[in-house]
């Protein structure tokens, strides 16, 4: 296995080789075909999706859990319930168990994957940039030029659209992808990557610049081992995994870290714009890095908390609320949702219908408390201030800072970048979401006439 891996590895590798003689025309011309290949094998991809979501649930969803006898039409009773009601109450079950939204592929998806792959293609190659270009006194022209990183290594969990938004990228920014997926999403990623592959083979392309490595802890060792093979890793996924890439890689990282976001809601900020965007950044998707965990607000609005907390019910968020926050949600908010924050309320990265709630009193200890819990991903104020406003965007350390804008909106799509390769939570080359340029370094180009050193 391990000699596999290595040989994989090289064949990687190797591949530069073909993407480096890609010309622009050429390599938009794969993203396209790959694009239009996605949506023409949608059932395909969603068969093979459908095998990691049952395994999923098959492996969460035990025999004895409480309904467990209504999920499947094999199950008990399954006849006189209906196939509807076995699909609904499957359906809610799937919806509470971690990390099942982000393994989820639907047709929906699947045309939004390619549509950024699309917008990918349409993008200025961020190759072949001068970045600066200067004349020494001698005659000696110096030109900083943008060039391809090389052999992107991506360990990533379960999250099959990761797939085809590092190929995109990776093509694009004249780079080879490893990709190492998780385990649970095993059957769609081969399946995708086995379509890119269809399509770098008709364009004459090596389909090593594309590889995806067995989903086994002897590929992460490979992997993290492969000094002057793979240029540099990215993990993308949970705290734990990011903590274990950097603490083990041989080979440089960056870290696109785990997202602990917060809102804080001040004195002077507009309710509407509160609800909206607290309701927005925690329940439109919480199993992504950008969703809300906690909600910061200013004691002198704690008469609006539970308006800002209403719309949540809809979704059964619970709420872990310190003090003061307890206080003004108790008999407004639903008794079985709302629970008393204790110190390891603040700081955790729910990914669930889950959130903590502060009570400050001014805009200088909303940002101690982000310093002191937040991971440095994205954080948002919503203010009418703009005094207030700009020192949050000034203090607050974080890759994305907002202003009346919910922290849903930190992903690359979003910015114009077409896709994303992660979030970067770090300062050195990257920060925020990684697109194209952020997959490319530079070299320069050194031009004289017979000048030496004296």
């Amino acid at each position: 296995m391990d000699n596999d891996i290595n040989y994989m590895l090289k064949a990687a590798a190797k591949a530069t080789e073909s993407v480096a003689a890609l010309t622009l025309e050429q390599t938009n011309a794969i993203l396209m075909d790959v694009a239009a290949r996605l949506r023409e094998e949608s059932d395909a991809i969603l068969a093979a999706n459908r095998l990691d979501t049952e395994a999923l649930l098959a492996d969460r969803i035990g025999a004895d859990s409480p309904g467990a006898d209504r999920i499947g039409t094999d199950s008990p009773g399954a006849e006189r319930i209906g196939a509807d009601a076995v699909a609904a109450d499957r359906q809610a079950a799937a919806a509470k168990i971690p990390g099942y939204d982000r393994l989820l592929l639907t047709s929906e998806r699947i045309s939004s994957i390619a549509s950024d792959m699309e917008k990918v293609a349409s993008l200025s190659s961020p190759l072949d940039r001068v970045l600066d270009s200067f004349t020494r006194p001698d005659g000696m022209k110096i030109t900083k030029l943008s060039v391809p990183l090389g052999v992107v290594g991506v360990i990533y969990e379960a999250r099959p659209n990761v797939t085809p938004d590092v190929f995109s990228l990776c093509l694009k920014s004249g780079n080879v992808c490893v990709l190492k997926g998780g385990s649970e999403a095993e059957h769609t990623n081969r399946c995708i990557v086995g379509i890119i592959a269809s399509v770098l083979e008709r364009h004459g392309v090596d389909t090593a610049a594309c590889t995806l490595l067995p989903s086994s802890r002897e590929a992460v060792s490979a992997l993290l081992d492969a000094v002057g093979i793979v240029d540099v890793i990215i993990p993308r996924g949970s705290a734990g995994l990011i903590r274990f890439v950097r603490d083990n890689a041989r080979v440089p990282v960056i870290e696109t870290g785990a997202g602990i976001c917060h809102t804080y809601f001040d004195r002077d900020g507009d309710l509407a714009k509160g609800v909206a965007i607290v309701n927005n950044a925690k329940t439109r998707r919480v199993s992504v890095c950008n969703a809300l965990d906690c909600l910061i607000v200013h004691s002198e609005r704690l008469s609006d908390l539970p308006a800002l907390c209403s719309p949540l019910q809809e979704n059964d968020v619970v709420i872990y609320a310190d003090e003061r926050a307890f206080a003004a949600l108790e008999g407004r908010y639903p008794s079985h949702l709302l629970n008393a924050a204790d110190e390891s309320s603040f700081g955790t990265e729910y990914l669930d219908y889950k959130m903590s709630i502060r009570v400050v009193d001014s805009v200088e200890e909303a940002i101690a408390h982000i310093g002191r819990y937040g991971s440095r991903h994205s954080e948002c104020i919503v203010s009418e201030n703009r005094a207030a406003v700009e020192l949050f965007w000034k203090r607050v350390d974080a890759a994305c800072v907002y202003a009346n804008v919910s922290t849903a909106f930190t992903d690359g799509a979003q910015f114009g970048f077409g896709a994303e390769i992660g979030i970067s939570t770090q300062k050195l080359h990257a920060r925020g979401p990684m697109a194209l340029n952020e997959l490319t370094t530079y070299k320069y180009l050194i031009e004289g006439n017979g000048q030496i050193r004296r």
